[in-house]
């Protein structure tokens, strides 16, 4: 069968969470229109070669093209990651190298976080025109402008910034690659975040937000909607908070039930939930990883 598009998605994972992504990939491929292919890069953080070869057994190798690039190698050298005390991993980060090493001629590119599954064909919102602005993204409906007291951009005052602007989730960015270079935005996010760590409750948000301020298109809310609320027909479901993997998930039962759809046609299939106990080991983890980078 002939092809005649193509899509570029970067998503980021260690081994624990693998198992989200086997899920995430199918829900694509069951929606993905079917001219459509997709090129996959996933920017691992230590997945075992035998989640790897169980990634690469599940995929639709008529669809997807999977590409795996180690953290280390995504992260120029000399590069220093801001490190708090936070049980955030290091890999968040990552979504701001991709420009690092996807190829140069591919000019958009869509980062979605592993937490979530696709239920509408993603090639409609490749589509989408930014060529205008850096980023295209979901405005969070947790927290929606800068000024919000828990979650928002806590010195938006100091920094000189609207309190009423909007505030986007970073877990779904469809990227203008060379808008993104040209603005030097990876060195300025990160230097905004060293700066202020102390106001930077979700870093690469914090970060992206203020640095991406009215620079950005917003996309329809339900193309990131959050599973802590209902709704009967979300394009893309993130599974923010805990993970349909828990025992302890405790969001929509029919979210749930899409989730295991999916998995149950990987080599995860009839996997059952499991504890809290290594939910909290994985993020001792990334506390004591922080930790050592200190030293």
């Amino acid at each position: 069968m002939e092809h005649s598009k193509k899509i570029t998605v970067v998503v980021v994972s260690d081994d624990h969470y693998l198992i989200l992504l086997a899920a995430l990939v199918r829900s694509i491929e069951a929606h993905l229109h079917k001219d459509t292919t997709m090129d996959l890069w996933v920017v691992e953080d230590d997945v075992s070669k035998a989640n790897k070869d169980k990634l690469a057994s599940s995929v639709d190798k008529s669809i997807t093209t999977l590409h795996w690039k180690n953290v280390h190698e995504v992260i120029p050298a000399g590069t220093k990651l801001p490190l708090d005390q936070s049980s955030w991993p290091l890999n968040i980060y990552m979504r701001l190298f991709i420009q690092n090493f996807i190829p140069a001629d591919v000019e958009k590119v869509l980062y979605l976080d592993v937490d979530m599954i696709v239920l509408k064909d993603l090639s409609a919102l490749f589509e989408t025109d930014i060529r205008n602005y850096i980023i295209a993204a979901v405005t969070d409906s947790q927290v929606k402008t800068f000024d919000n007291s828990w979650g928002g951009i806590m010195n938006y005052k100091e920094l000189r910034l609207p309190g009423d602007a909007k505030y986007f989730n970073t877990g779904l960015l469809l990227i203008n690659l060379p808008k993104w270079r040209e603005n030097n935005t990876t060195a300025k996010i990160l230097e905004v975040i060293h700066d202020n760590k102390k106001f930077a409750n979700f870093p690469d948000q914090y970060g992206l937000n203020i640095v991406l301020t009215n620079k950005w298109v917003e996309l329809d809310p339900l193309w990131n909607h959050f599973a802590t609320v209902d709704n009967v027909n979300p394009y893309i479901i993130h599974f923010i908070q805990r993970k349909p993997i828990y025992k302890t998930y405790s969001n929509s039962p029919v979210y749930r039930d899409r989730f295991y759809k999916y998995l149950n046609d990987t080599a995860w299939k009839n996997t059952k939930p499991i504890g809290e106990s290594k939910r909290y080991i994985k993020k001792i983890k990334n506390v004591l990883n922080k930790l050592t980078k200190k030293v």
